[in-house]
């Protein structure tokens, strides 16, 4: 005869596993609440200290206040967003171990690789190993988005792309150059990939426009380098009529405020692409009037009021202007959280579907819109355009502005002399 004296007891116990099943089964209540107070992290590897440290600073910084305006709104379904951010010092390994923490350890869905090409190409192996959704916000080295062979299904780039810029870059230069009989030139750029990747784009394409000009020399400072003596001695022995430069950031502050010393400037054209970025603009001492530069990022350029009000904003909060970093990082937020609405998932696979081939209204874009290209994953119609400093704000206030149809046909050259295509 059975104990019905067990029969509350084991029933009990009954009730209490299936409570258990369905609460892991997404069914009962506790749960529930805790997936939508779950955050979506977001990884961010970026430089935070060194020379370069304002640069990954204005990239956080312009993530933040997308992500607050998201959270503002509610978030997904009351999912908020919570950026952890990592110091990569500007080293390769460093940006790479920190990606596979960020994802491993702290549990971020999300990847923004707000890192120079020097920690990019690093973090995409990083991210074709574990697959989740990245956005290169900063590396601007052509290969990682236009080789097929570099290329992952998860990460786009929201960065401007080398070739684009070249192909403007010298088209500017080509007309200046006919314009003031320059046709001595030399180069001075930094030896990791970006600055050879640009410099040699940039050449290369001043020869087609301009067939006429003759490379009298090249110097190759290293990343970082304090002292630029002997790189402007060697450009001073040479002679050129006009000297190209890929140095950025506090690299690009410290060679003008030392070619000050020799009067470098004085005695040739300067065409240098990343001049026209705040971070830089304001921190050179005596900045130069004549310096010939594509906008890296100015208020004036795109001349519309949203692209104004930003920079404002952006100077209200923070203390200082916004650079060329900051708007690829703010775009590359934009994209996310289109793309987090849209599929109403943190799911990677659907987000990258989402996002290949997004057309955003931005204040950045050329025509007013930036789209992620589906066929390489990498933004274009972002506005391109050169101008000559002044001392003083506006700093460039005339700038030439670039034409998308040029850029898109000799960029489809060069994909298929490489095999890209």
């Amino acid at each position: 005869m059975q104990d019905s004296r067990k029969e509350p007891k084991n029933r009990r116990k009954f009730i209490k596993a299936a409570s258990a099943i369905t609460a892991a089964a997404g069914i009962g209540f506790p749960f529930v609440s805790r997936a939508q107070n779950k955050p979506i992290r977001i990884g961010m590897p970026t430089i935070l200290s060194g020379r370069v440290a304002q640069l990954g600073i204005s990239s956080r910084n312009s993530v933040t206040t997308e992500v607050e305006k998201f959270n503002a709104a509610g978030g997904l379904g009351g999912r908020k967003i919570e950026i952890i951010t990592r110091d990569s010092k500007g080293k390769p390994d460093e940006a790479a171990n920190n990606t596979r923490q960020l994802i491993n350890g702290d549990g971020c869905e999300i990847i923004i690789d707000a890192e120079s090409s020097a920690g990019a190409f690093a973090v995409q192996e990083v991210i074709r190993e574990l697959k989740v959704l990245c956005l290169h916000t900063n590396s601007e080295t052509s290969s990682l988005s236009a080789d097929p062979k570099i290329r992952v299904a998860t990460a786009f780039r929201t960065a401007r792309q080398g070739i684009h810029d070249a192909i403007v870059s010298a088209t500017y230069a080509a007309n200046v150059a006919k314009a003031k009989g320059l046709r001595t030139w030399m180069s001075c750029s930094p030896d990791y990939a970006y600055g050879r990747d640009n410099t040699s784009l940039f050449m290369q394409y001043l020869k087609r426009f301009q067939p006429d000009i003759e490379m009298v020399g090249e110097a190759w400072p290293k990343l970082f380098q304090a002292d630029y003596t002997e790189n402007i001695t060697k450009i001073l022995q040479a002679k050129p009529q006009a000297l190209y430069s890929a140095l950025w950031a506090g690299d690009l502050v410290s060679f003008v405020d030392q070619a000050g010393i020799y009067n470098l400037l004085g005695q040739t054209n300067m065409f240098a692409i990343n001049m026209a970025d705040y971070t830089t603009l304001t921190a050179v001492k005596n900045l130069p009037q004549g310096i010939h530069s594509s906008n890296r990022y100015i208020k004036t350029f795109p001349a519309n009021a949203e692209n104004a009000a930003w920079a404002d904003d952006y100077k209200a909060r923070y203390g200082d202007y916004p650079t060329n970093w900051s708007w690829e990082n703010a775009v590359a937020m934009n994209f996310i959280v289109s793309a987090i609405r849209k599929t109403n998932s943190t799911d990677s696979a659907k987000l990258a579907d989402a996002i290949r081939g997004m057309k955003l209204k931005t204040p950045f874009g050329a025509d007013g819109t930036i789209t992620m290209r589906p066929e390489d994953q990498t933004t274009v119609g972002y506005a391109l355009g050169w101008g000559t400093t002044i001392p003083k704000e506006p700093y460039v206030p005339n700038v030439t502005p670039g034409d998308w149809k040029a850029i898109f046909e000799h960029e489809s050259e060069w994909k298929k002399s490489l095999g890209y295509t």
